[in-house]
Formats: C-alpha cells, sequence, structure tokens
C-alpha cells in the first residue's frame, strides 16, 4: 500500500484504515446482527450466547475470506493448483488468524454490554 501511495504512509494507512472499516461494518450489519435477530427468536439472549455467536461468526468470516483468497491463488491468479484444505491450513498456521475470531468475540460483547448499558436490562431484539 506504500507504493501506491507513493510513499506518503499515513495516506497508506488511512487507505487500509477505510478498507477495515468496509469489511468488518459489512459483516456486523450483514452477517452479524441477522444472525443475532435469528437466534434471539429461539432462546433468550444472554452475554455468554451473544459472545458466543461472535466468535464463530468471526472464524467463518475467515473460513470465508480465506475461501477467497483461495480461489484467486492459482498461476496469474487462475484456477487454484492446490487443495482447499491444505491452502486452508498453512493460511490457519499464521497467528495473525486468531484475530478473526477474537474481532467476533469483541464485537459481539461491546454490542452486548452497549446495549445493556443504556437500557439497563438485557437487549431483547423485535419485529
Amino acid at each position: 500500500m506504500i507504493i501506491l501511495a507513493e510513499g506518503n504512509s499515513l495516506l497508506a494507512f488511512l487507505t487500509m484504515l477505510v478498507a477495515g472499516c468496509i469489511v468488518s461494518l459489512g459483516t456486523t450489519i450483514f452477517l452479524f446482527l441477522p444472525c443475532l435477530f435469528l437466534l434471539s427468536l429461539t432462546q433468550q439472549m444472554t452475554g455468554l450466547k451473544v459472545c458466543l455467536l461472535g466468535l464463530v461468526l468471526g472464524a467463518l468470516v475467515f473460513v470465508l475470506l480465506t475461501l477467497i483468497a483461495w480461489g484467486g491463488s492459482g498461476p496469474d491468479s487462475g484456477p487454484p493448483i492446490e487443495n482447499f484444505f491444505v491452502f486452508f491450513l498453512r493460511w490457519a498456521a499464521d497467528p495473525i488468524t486468531a484475530l478473526f475470531p477474537l474481532a467476533g468475540l469483541i464485537t459481539a460483547g461491546l454490542y452486548w454490554w452497549l446495549g445493556k448499558r443504556k437500557t439497563g436490562r438485557a437487549v431483547m431484539v423485535t419485529m
């Protein structure tokens, strides 16, 4: 990104920040909140359930992004030459991958804590 920003590291940082915000807010709006709503239709939501949902969805996002990266991993961004599971295990060995489930857990925990703090009671999702 610094090469694309012609050596301006602040511009590179802001570009990556915007890209990260788009991915994280898109995941929250289109994945986490609908799953939370559907789960709340069948069960009473607790902080533990919300945090576990965030942890699972964070891991799911990592799997989906790895699947996208695998699709373009072949020569000249063509079809992949290796099995997805081999590719996934190589990517999963990176310690940074632990940030995806952790980010889901933190997002869900903050969602629960802020919603409970504002109303003073458990967050209820209703139609």
